[in-house]
């Protein structure tokens, strides 16, 4: 239930909140803001609502989504709603999250046949569509290497569609042992490189094996010594005039082409 006191810009809790606005203030806390009912919806199923801000508005929205959490509930201004909101129409809904403490460890340990890793990713909304995209795909994971940007950010939590909360999405600074790590673990690397020895579309052997994808930036690619890691460097055939595709556009035909070859379940 709300609490009574409706909280102003000013107040305490609000202002410790709107600190999860910046990467080091999310780091230090290891928590983030989730913005919106789908958002905080999906962040509750996973027990990670901690406090729930929400304007006079967005109680009566969303009273049946508010009954259901098991936290607090502080009522607050139109003016601490938007200093909570990174947006610019701020949805009177904020929560406050804690951060899911997933390692690469834990996710190998489940014996994983699709991850998806981006590396230098430095776009939210690029990092937030493939987290959608892979879990669309059944990937295991999400790496995110080198110095990507933080998945907790809140273009690319918005980006992402709540699918930050259904899959792994692990921080690996050190991109090059985390592919040296996944290859130890059984699953071959695959680079998207725009000079890749071999086309996707002949790659059909190659891709019903367990397997992690890497991924660069569209500007510059993969960086060099990420794409000789890997086991193979394939090349995504295109026509007319276009030269490449940015992340997403590629992760989304790559993770659907290993999907389809490895068999993994869909919902009917």
């Amino acid at each position: 239930m709300p609490d009574r006191q409706v909280l102003t810009e000013r107040s305490a809790t609000v202002a410790a909140a709107v600190k999860l606005h910046r990467h080091v203030g999310r780091r230090r806390a290891r928590r983030f803001l989730a913005e919106g009912p789908n958002l905080v919806e999906a962040a509750s199923r996973r027990g990670l609502v901690r406090d729930v801000f929400a304007t006079d508005v967005a109680q009566h929205r969303h009273a049946s989504l508010l009954a259901a959490l098991d936290c607090p509930v502080h009522p607050v201004t139109e003016r601490a709603a938007k200093a909570l909101s990174d947006t610019v129409t701020p949805a009177g809904l904020v929560a406050v999250c804690d951060m899911p403490a997933t390692r690469l460890d834990d996710v190998l340990a489940g014996s994983p046949r699709l991850i998806a890793v981006a590396v230098e990713i430095s776009e939210p909304g690029n990092a937030g569509t493939l987290i959608r995209l892979a879990d669309a795909m059944g990937a295991a994971a999400v790496i995110l290497g080198g110095h990507s940007v933080d998945p907790y950010n809140g273009k690319c939590l918005r980006a992402s569609a709540g699918s930050i909360f259904s899959v792994p999405v692990v921080a690996a600074p050190d991109a090059l042992a985390a592919v040296d790590a996944l290859r130890a673990a059984g699953l071959q690397a695959l680079a998207t490189t725009v000079d890749g020895e071999q086309r996707l579309d002949e790659a059909g052997e190659l891709l019903g094996r367990p397997t992690a994808w890497l991924f660069g930036p569209e500007s510059h690619g993969l960086p060099s010594e990420i794409a000789a890691a890997a086991d193979h460097r394939l090349r995504i055939p295109m026509s007319g005039g276009a030269e490449s595709l940015n992340v997403a556009s590629a992760a989304a035909i790559c993770l659907y082409q290993s999907a389809r070859a490895l068999n993994l379940p869909t919902r009917p």
